[in-house]
């Protein structure tokens, strides 16, 4: 693996980088306490072609490859990590599977607007007694004259309440099998319910959404009947990856703060980067995230040259969330008092980093998966 940055990704790097300094940080904290979407950011970065990366030029898109969208990624995370998650939403879970799977319509009418930032996508996947677990999904879908009557509630919905569309996973046919469809907001039987208080990324609103006899057309049955499960299955490493770059964003920023806070608070007359207990945890924590960078890039590659993946994107995501959990801890004691202090930017990171222990697979369900490819 070639750990050169091609100037391609270099300008990728940058130019978010320079966006997430000027716009996104600045912002971060107020959009975070008013628990607002960051309507006007996301705008700007559908602008600057964010969403459209990792799609073919046929859909608007300019066909970047996983590891340069991640170092993107990465930098939006560093400024706010509810910008970076509704962009991820948009740029992936939202809108891969009516690229995949949509007819034409669905294509010019939602995904290439949806990639230039002007319709909002959503996945509705998680129920109230369904996670990890697919198989209990308990959402239906019931064959009716052109189209299916869905019937059920979704809960963990990204971006629910600002949405225009959502693909959801229900159980459809004979052997209920997960089935997915494309709903429209102004369908008649879709209702977005209540927003779910979350410990952090609150600028990334949450919903429940409830399907009541809502009826879908034929043309919005995106898979075969049964077939929903596998085109997930294809998304999952990605999603896994990128989560681990989003992790490591925002632990790049608990850690810039933690160094630039040690460098300026002065006890018993120098300052405290001064002391050997504050370089020692400092060091841990860049040595940690220079791992994570590392693992997440080297999934990222892999996938880019079409290798097997499986094992090593739920490595890379198990580890720089963790580890990014770790770092915004010990920059948060680091600053001590102030890293509980709510006018310090250290607390939203310690709160916002555990959004990337649960997304794209919890810890322990990654364990999993790696053990089972070392055929334990």
């Amino acid at each position: 693996m070639d750990f050169n940055l091609s100037e391609e990704q270099e300008l990728v790097r940058d130019t978010f980088a320079r966006f997430s300094d000027e716009q996104i940080a600045p912002q971060a904290g107020k959009l975070d306490e008013a628990h607002q979407f960051p309507m006007e950011l996301f705008r700007k970065l559908g602008d600057l072609g964010f969403f459209a990366m990792r799609y073919p030029e046929e859909v608007g898109g300019v066909g970047a490859d996983l590891q340069t969208f991640c170092l993107g990624l990465t930098e939006i995370a560093r400024g706010s990590l509810s910008v970076a998650g509704c962009s991820a939403m948009q740029s992936l879970m939202g809108t891969k599977l009516l690229e995949m799977l949509g007819n034409q319509d669905i294509r010019e009418r939602l995904l290439k607007p949806a990639l230039r930032g002007e319709k909002i996508g959503a996945i509705c996947m998680t129920e109230p007694n369904a996670g990890s677990d697919l198989g209990s999904i308990a959402t239906t879908a019931k064959k009716t004259e052109n189209g299916y009557l869905l019937n059920g509630q979704k809960s963990w919905v990204t971006s629910a309440p600002v949405a225009d569309f959502f693909t959801v996973f229900a159980k459809a046919g004979d052997e209920k099998k997960l089935t997915i469809f494309l709903v429209e907001k102004n369908f008649e039987g879709i209702s977005v319910g209540r927003s779910i208080e979350k410990m952090g990324v609150w600028a990334l609103p949450t919903s429940e959404v409830t399907f009541v006899e809502c009826f879908v057309p034929d043309s919005h049955r995106l898979s075969e009947e049964g077939d929903g499960e596998g085109h997930l299955r294809k998304l999952l490493a990605e999603i896994r990856i990128i989560t681990g770059a989003m992790a490591i964003g925002t632990a790049q920023a608990a850690l810039a703060e933690a160094v630039r806070y040690a460098g300026e608070r002065q006890q018993f007359g120098k300052p405290i980067n001064r002391f050997q207990a504050v370089q020692i945890r400092l060091a841990e924590m860049a040595t940690d995230l220079e791992a994570a960078i590392h693992l997440v890039q080297y999934a990222a590659w892999l996938h880019d040259n079409d290798r097997p993946h499986h094992q090593e994107s739920a490595m890379a995501k198990l580890f720089a969330s963790e580890s990014a959990a770790t770092v915004c801890e010990k920059a948060a004691r680091v600053l001590a008092s102030y890293g509980y202090a709510m006018e310090y930017p250290v607390q939203r990171y310690l709160r916002d980093i555990r959004f990337t222990l649960i997304g794209g697979g919890t810890s322990d369900i990654l364990k999993l998966i790696i053990a089972k490819g070392l055929s334990i």
